[in-house]
C-alpha cells in the first residue's frame, strides 16, 4: 500500500491498537495511555497519515477554510487592485490559520455555475465566503445567506433585517465624491465630467449619487452630455472616453473617475487623441491602488484603505465562523483626497 492510500483502519493494524484509538489519538482526547498515544503517533508520522477533510467535516469539525468568489467578467490577472484584494483576503485569513480557495464567477446568471459555487458551501469544503464584486443584491447570495451560511460582502450595505451571519463592508462614496468636486471647484473648474462605476453595484450608486449632491453644493451643474458610462475596470475607462471624443463635442475641463482602474484608461484614450493630462484636461481617480503615484502624470485621487477594510472583513468573518457571535457587522470605510499632478489650476 502506497503511503498516500493509508487510512486510519491501516495505522490502527499497524500500531496494535482499535481503530477507535486511533480515532482519539487524533482527536487529542485525554483518555489514552501515553504509551499508546506514543505508539500510534509513530506509525502516524511513519506514514504522513492525515485525517479525511470530509470525514472530519461530516464528523462537526471546520474544513478551516473560507472561499474568496470574484463576481468579474474582464481579465482579473492584469488588475492590479483586484490582485491585491486577493492577496490581502490570503494574508490575513492565514494569520488566522485558515486556507482561502479562490474562484471567479465571470457570469452571477449563469445557472450552472451558481450551483457549483453553491455545492461549495453544502459540501462544507468551506466555512464561509467572501464575495467582491457583486451586485448590491444578489440573489443566489441572499439565498447563501437565508440558509445560514457566513457571508462576508464587500460593497454592500445592511438590509432593514439584518442577519448576523453576514458581514457587509461600505466604503464613505459620498464623502469621497465632495472631496473630489470640491477640490477641482477650487482649482477654477466649473465643467466637470464623470465616468461611472457598474450601476448595478452600490459603489456604482452611491458616487454618482455623491457626484450630483457635490456638484449642487459647490453650485455647479451636471452636464447629462459628460456623465459617462462605465464599469470598475481600465478598458471601460478607455472605451469611455472613446465614445464621448468620436461625438466631437465640447470637453469638460476635468473628469472624475470611478476608480484609478478607470483613470487610467481614461487617460491613454486622452493621449491618443493627443490630449495631455492635465494640460489639456484634467483627471481624478478613486482608490489610490499601488500604481497611482507611479503613473504619468502621477494620478490625484481619492485614497481607500482597502487593505484595512480587507483585514476588518477576514477577522469578523472567521470570528462568527469560530464563535458563532450574534453580533450585527457593518464595516464603514472613509476616504481622503490625495493630491498628486493630474489636475491643473484654471
Amino acid at each position: 500500500m502506497k503511503k498516500s492510500e493509508i487510512n486510519s483502519t491501516e495505522i490502527a493494524r499497524l500500531a496494535g491498537v482499535s481503530r477507535s484509538t486511533v480515532s482519539r489519538v487524533i482527536n487529542n482526547y485525554s483518555n489514552v495511555p501515553a504509551e499508546t498515544r506514543d505508539k500510534v503517533l509513530k506509525v502516524i508520522q511513519e506514514y504522513n497519515y492525515f485525517p479525511n477533510v470530509s470525514a472530519q467535516v461530516l464528523a462537526g469539525k471546520r474544513a478551516r477554510t473560507i472561499g474568496l468568489f470574484l463576481i468579474n467578467q474582464g481579465t482579473v490577472s492584469g488588475d492590479i487592485l483586484t490582485n491585491m484584494l486577493i492577496v490581502s483576503v490570503i494574508e490575513h485569513a492565514s494569520a488566522h490559520g485558515y486556507y482561502v480557495l479562490t474562484h471567479i464567477i465571470r457570469n452571477a446568471k449563469d445557472t450552472e455555475v451558481i450551483q457549483n459555487v453553491r455545492e461549495i458551501f453544502f459540501q462544507r469544503r468551506i466555512d464561509g465566503g467572501i464575495f467582491i464584486g457583486a451586485a448590491n443584491r444578489e440573489p443566489f447570495i441572499e439565498e447563501l445567506v437565508e440558509e445560514g451560511f457566513v457571508i462576508g460582502i464587500v460593497d454592500q450595505e445592511l438590509s432593514d433585517h439584518p442577519e448576523p451571519n453576514r458581514v457587509v463592508s461600505k466604503f464613505n462614496n459620498d464623502s469621497g465624491m465632495k472631496q473630489a468636486v470640491a477640490y477641482l471647484a477650487g482649482l477654477g473648474h466649473s465643467q466637470i465630467g464623470i465616468i461611472n462605476g457598474d450601476m448595478n453595484r452600490l459603489s456604482g450608486v452611491t458616487k454618482y449619487e455623491g457626484f450630483k449632491t457635490a456638484m449642487g453644493m459647490c453650485g455647479l451643474q451636471v452636464n447629462p452630455d459628460w456623465v459617462l458610462d462605465g464599469d470598475f475596470n481600465e478598458t471601460s475607462g478607455y472605451e469611455a472616453i472613446q465614445t464621448l471624443l468620436h461625438k466631437k463635442m465640447e470637453l469638460p475641463s476635468a473628469i472624475i473617475a470611478a476608480n484609478d482602474s478607470v483613470a487610467f484608461g481614461a487617460i491613454r484614450a486622452f493621449k491618443e487623441h493627443g490630449l495631455r493630462v492635465p494640460d489639456d484636461i484634467s483627471v481624478i481617480g478613486f482608490d489610490d491602488h499601488a500604481m497611482s503615484a507611479k503613473h504619468h502624470p502621477a494620478l490625484t485621487t481619492i485614497r481607500v484603505d482597502f487593505g484595512d477594510m480587507l483585514k476588518r472583513m477576514t477577522t469578523y468573518l472567521i470570528a462568527k465562523i469560530e464563535q458563532n457571535t450574534p453580533d450585527i457587522k457593518e464595516i464603514s470605510i472613509d476616504c481622503s483626497l490625495v493630491v498628486r499632478d493630474s489636475c491643473r489650476r484654471l
